[in-house]
């Protein structure tokens, strides 16, 4: 039997919507969640023109809206809001496409650059590995800093490297949507971009 694995993006690829600005909403409600893009909009206008990388704006909207907080909080509340509304934003042909290369004997792996705290417990649920990116916690507060590099672009590929050793497989198929999955579709046998619009 051939060993396969599958590496699939999670924000815009398995779910109809990015999941950190729905953890915003649900944290901090809708109009708090409006307001602080408002203050931060000249840094995520900065990272649209190229001015100042990925990470730099997320750490930005990361700190904005959850530095200070107490890990174990934001944690509880990571876990609820999987519970109550991640379920609502998986679509359905992404989750058939999991099951079907479960059923075939594959790995199935989520590479998002979201953070593990709110994918963590719907990964375990579908029995599926999980790299995301970390956040970073100091003296059991979250410093709205990210723990090494956010898990986009070439640092999926290096992640994904670091846990697994590729060769060991007759078969790798990648799933993403954006540019910044790009890298971790060349890693493929077997590559789909946007598939399941």
């Amino acid at each position: 039997m051939k060993k396969r694995i599958a590496f699939f993006d999670f924000d815009g690829t398995i779910t109809t919507r990015d999941t950190l600005l729905e953890v915003i909403k649900f944290y901090k409600g809708n109009f708090k969640f409006y307001f602080g893009f408002i203050v931060n909009a000249p840094f995520l206008i900065a990272y649209k023109a190229g001015i100042i990388s990925n990470q730099s704006a997320k750490e930005r909207v990361l700190k904005y809206f959850f530095g200070g907080i107490k890990q174990e909080s934001f944690q509880q509340r990571c876990n609820e809001f999987s519970a109550s509304h991640i379920a609502q934003l998986i679509r359905p042909k992404a989750l058939h496409e999991i099951e079907k290369l479960k059923g075939a004997g594959a790995e199935v792996v989520i590479v998002s650059a979201s953070a593990e705290n709110w994918i963590a417990a719907w990964c375990k649920e579908n029995n599926l590995q999980l790299i995301g990116t970390k956040l970073q916690v100091v003296n059991d507060l979250l410093t709205g800093k990210i723990e090494g590099f956010n898990c986009y672009g070439k640092e999926k590929v290096n992640r994904i490297n670091k846990a697994f050793d590729l060769l060991g497989y007759d078969e790798i198929f990648c799933y993403g949507d954006t540019k910044g999955d790009k890298p971790m579709l060349e890693l493929a046998t077997f590559s789909f971009y946007k598939p399941f619009r």
